[in-house]
């Protein structure tokens, strides 16, 4: 998420009021999950697990609770709860805007576009050309959709990440600022969810087609030319490569990459990242013509222990 103008670190400081190290100007151009941070950035971290990734990432401004000693062209907030200050800023930088309308006035939607009735379209919405949105169908800000694009009803884009820390009061969600971007051609069937980034953009790519009743976590990429059958839950944070095929009720794990012109079949679980161009199944995932012989040998077990008893 890049801020509408540029800021210093010493004005961020203050907002979430935290020391810091570095120059009082130093420039602070946006927040971002450490998977998608560039130089300007600030990346939040509050694990000694992730110390050294969030110090090394492409981030220049770390928001950390631990005083460490800054690496060279970098800046450091210093803050007791990380967590908590990436929440203020998101809230500072992207407050809600409650809606005033069902269709927003600030939404642009393109020529040929045909909006059924009893749709919600949030602020600064934009939908291209030639698009059909049926009815009941709930877009909230900020979502960008492509040209001739096809979704039908109950499906909602842009809720908020499944993203939560346990406390012991009980769980603390972190907020969405993200965006939810459906390039051109797509089609997504009837009852799907399509979560937003956290601070990045969930993307469907182009020409990618979903059946009803699908679940995209927040910040998930997938790529063009995709076919996802019903019943598949992506979790966030992963990347499916173009030209994937995912059968019915497949459910993966967070932060795994599907290469490009894998085919993933239907109950697979998905609980690491494989290549492209191979067929799978099972859970945890194999090559399917691994998994199916698997499967093969274990049918003949009763044969093999009715040949031992007989000898």
């Amino acid at each position: 998420m890049k801020f509408p103008n540029p800021h210093n670190l010493k004005e961020v400081a203050q907002i979430i009021n935290c020391d810091y190290v570095g120059a009082d100007d130093f420039q602070v151009l946006g927040m971002n999950e450490i998977h998608v941070v560039e130089p300007g950035d600030i990346v939040f971290v509050d694990h000694p697990k992730y110390y050294d990734k969030a110090l090394q990432s492409a981030a220049t401004i770390v928001l950390i609770n631990k005083d460490v000693d800054c690496p060279e062209g970098k800046a450091l907030l210093i803050s007791d709860d990380p967590f908590r200050d990436f929440n203020k800023l998101t809230n500072y930088f992207k407050p809600f805007q409650p809606a005033i309308s069902s269709i927003s006035p600030s939404a642009k939607i393109g020529e040929n576009t045909v909006v059924q009735p009893n749709c919600f379209i949030g602020n600064n919405v934009t939908i291209g050309n030639n698009c059909v949105i049926h009815a009941n169908v709930t877009i909230y800000d900020d979502a960008v959709i492509g040209n001739n694009v096809t979704i039908h009803s109950g499906t909602i884009l842009g809720a908020s990440a499944f993203y939560y820390k346990n406390r012991p009061e009980g769980f603390d969600q972190l907020i969405s600022g993200g965006r939810v971007v459906i390039e051109d051609n797509v089609d997504i069937g009837a009852l799907c969810t399509i979560d937003k980034g956290v601070t990045g953009d969930t993307t469907i790519g182009a020409g990618s087609k979903l059946d009803n009743q699908i679940q995209v976590g927040h910040d998930t990429v997938i790529g063009k030319k995709c076919l996802i059958a019903s019943q598949v839950g992506i979790a966030g944070c992963c990347i499916i490569e173009d030209e994937v095929t995912i059968w019915g009720q497949v459910g993966t794990n967070s932060g795994i990459t599907i290469g490009k012109k894998a085919i993933i079949l239907g109950q697979t679980g998905v609980t690491k990242s494989v290549a492209g161009g191979k067929s799978y199944f099972g859970t945890p995932i194999e090559e399917a013509r691994v998994k199916l012989k698997e499967l093969a040998y274990v049918k003949q077990i009763p044969n093999i222990m009715d040949q031992l008893k007989n000898k």
